[in-house]
């Protein structure tokens, strides 16, 4: 069993920064792979990034040069650095686990229960 626990969300003014962590425990084999989605209102769940354990990473062109997601191993914790928000980034924001790195949901099995990130227009 594997579960995901994030935190770091919150209300944060337009240009400014927020960093999310996912803390991943059990089965270390069921998350090589990590990702971070997000849904905003009326949207489906799109991926943001995901990161691999050694390293490699992929990000939804949207938030690239904005968003860096990384992964300290020794603590099974993924981050996901977010900066120069934007009104259009308020979602709420989902890590999840998987065996390998893909862009499609259902290749992760596991899932957190989410935090909302509200950026106001």
């Amino acid at each position: 069993q594997v579960q995901l626990v994030e935190s770091g969300g919150g209300l944060v003014q337009a240009g400014g920064s927020l960093r999310l962590s996912c803390a991943a425990s059990g089965s270390t084999a069921s998350f090589n792979a990590i990702a971070w989605y997000r849904q905003g209102s009326g949207t489906l769940r799109g991926l943001i990034a995901a990161i691999r354990r050694d390293g490699v990473t992929m990000y939804e062109d949207s938030v690239k040069g904005r968003f860096t997601i990384s992964r300290d191993n020794a603590k099974n914790t993924v981050y996901l650095q977010m900066n120069r928000l934007k009104a259009e980034d308020t979602a709420v924001y989902y890590c999840a686990a998987g065996p390998n790195l893909s862009r499609d949901p259902l290749r992760y099995p596991y899932w957190g229960q989410g935090t909302q990130v509200t950026v106001p227009t």
